[in-house]
């Protein structure tokens, strides 16, 4: 949708969770659908709020991609209509959810029922949020699975293409592993790394570096560095932090940790897999912070 000579005011609140940011705003009916060049527009760091996406607050009753999800859990009032930088509709954002939830309660929308979750509704399928005592969220995000793509990774500051592990968790990622923080310290993420073969839908892209020792306290510690699809290095990215901690595990071998600590540029994120009896799920714990609210015509 373009922008008209007679601009939508809206009121936007600015948050991150680790450093990876967003604009938030309420849309109770599910009436304002903003187009790519608005939805870029707010995310806009020189002209715009600024942020890595965008997320719409709209009831899921009144989404009609999602509303088919009360049927199941008739719960999930609230639908995370998360949107990349670019515009493009993503299917989950894991540091999104707990800062849509951080909002939520302080916008008076929902509250986490002491002792129990909330749920939300996104493209991926309804999560549970907890809260706990010192103000950070978990969120159960349920299933993973590793995929059948097999790509090499081309980015400028690596010698050679690298190969890597293609993760849908539940958005698609592709993870790297590198040999030294040097190695990924000296990546040069302006540029999007190029996957061979493409990936169809895009991916988010993981540089991967585990620690020395890489167990400690029975907790498994790497760092990431990521490049997200519609977006752009960003100072982290919980689906990619999941997925790096799955691909490590996953290259570690028998007897890998199931708790893991991922250091992003942006601070650190605790990441948790757990058997159902659906299959191994996978969860997400970091801060969720809000700074600020204004208005701005779009």
């Amino acid at each position: 949708m373009p922008r008209t000579s007679e601009p939508l005011t809206l009121t936007v609140t600015k948050g991150h969770g680790t450093g990876n940011d967003f604009v938030l705003f309420t849309d109770l009916e599910g009436v304002l659908e903003l187009g790519h060049d608005q939805i870029a527009f707010l995310a806009d760091r020189h002209r715009g709020v600024g942020g890595d996406g965008v997320i719409r607050a709209v009831r899921t009753a009144h989404a009609s991609e999602v509303a088919h999800l009360l049927e199941d859990e008739p719960d999930a009032e609230w639908f995370m209509d998360y949107r990349n930088a670019d515009g493009s509709r993503a299917e989950m954002c894991g540091n999104g959810v707990r800062v849509f939830v951080e909002y939520l309660q302080a916008e008076g929308l929902a509250r986490i029922p002491e002792g129990s979750t909330l749920p939300i509704a996104t493209r991926a399928g309804v999560v549970e949020v907890a809260s706990s005592s010192t103000g950070s969220y978990q969120v159960d995000m349920g299933r993973w699975s590793v995929t059948d793509a097999d790509h090499t990774v081309t980015a400028r500051g690596l010698d050679v293409a690298r190969p890597s592990l293609a993760l849908s968790c539940p958005n698609p990622h592709v993870v790297v592993a590198l040999a030294s923080a040097e190695e990924l310290e000296g990546l040069d993420l302006s540029a999007a790394p190029v996957l061979n073969p493409p990936a169809p839908e895009g991916a988010n892209i993981e540089f991967v570096v585990p620690a020395e020792p890489l167990v400690s306290d029975g907790v498994g510690m790497i760092s990431m560095r990521v490049h997200e699809r519609g977006v752009g290095e960003t100072l982290s990215c919980g689906t990619g932090a999941m997925a790096a901690a799955l691909a490590t595990r996953h290259w570690a071998g028998d007897g890998a940790p199931h708790h893991w600590k991922v250091e992003v540029p942006g601070g650190s994120l605790a990441v948790r897999m757990f058997p159902t009896e659906e299959g191994e799920h996978i969860s997400l714990a970091g801060p969720a912070t809000l700074v600020y609210t204004t208005s701005v015509a779009v």
